[in-house]
């Protein structure tokens, strides 16, 4: 006798998970390229901050369909977890380059180029994994890439140690406060991204 299951698929959960991290992984390039040419600063914070209310306008859609499905694909606390903090990543590759922007710094850092080439890694691998949850069969492959994302963090928190021991090394106190605050906005986005990772490997456990 065939199975059938009581959970429907919900393809417009998945649909709009996948929109979220698509604009993350936008976001990240965006502020990757813009670090690595920093030119036309306004406009180019302005293309930020409008993807990040794109993301802020998917994050509304994705809950306002929770409270609208009686089934869900996925646990309620796990779609919650999942696009709070996804949304998180979103925030603060903002508030970096908002910060940017705010402080005119003058040219970006070395080591915030590196933070910012994770990012855009690190939001890459959440692109391959998300896709994978709409069929249970492959849940288990996004572990891989929950790996990668780790390691990348772990990279990420390298990056700024050597960041902040720099930043303490001679560089004038105002400049130490822009910074050391740009730089814990772009660690917040690479932990953000982490803890999207640990969302997924807790949603395939679930499901194993």
């Amino acid at each position: 006798m065939p199975r059938f299951s009581v959970v429907p698929r919900e393809p417009r959960f998945f649909d709009l998970f996948e929109r979220s991290v698509a604009n993350v992984v936008a976001a990240a390039r965006e502020l990757h390229a813009f670090l690595n040419d920093y030119t036309n600063v306004p406009q180019k914070v302005a293309r930020i901050t409008e993807l990040e209310h794109q993301g802020d306008y998917i994050t509304h859609q994705i809950i306002e369909q929770l409270h609208r499905s009686f089934l869900t694909p996925l646990d309620r606390e796990d779609i919650t977890a999942l696009t709070g903090r996804l949304d998180d990543v979103m925030d603060f590759i903002e508030d970096a380059a908002n910060a940017m922007l705010l402080y005119k710094i003058e040219q970006p850092t070395k080591r915030a180029r590196e933070q910012a080439a994770i990012l855009v890694a690190i939001a890459e691998e959440l692109a391959k994994a998300v896709p994978l949850l709409r069929n249970r069969s492959h849940m288990e492959q996004i572990l891989q890439y929950c790996v990668e994302i780790n390691r990348l963090e772990n990279e990420a928190d390298s990056i700024m140690r050597f960041a902040l021991a720099e930043l303490f090394d001679g560089t004038p106190p105002y400049d130490v406060i822009k910074w050391r605050e740009i730089y814990q906005h772009l660690e917040n986005a690479a932990d953000r991204g982490e803890d999207v990772a640990n969302v997924l490997e807790a949603v395939v456990l679930k499901n194993a």
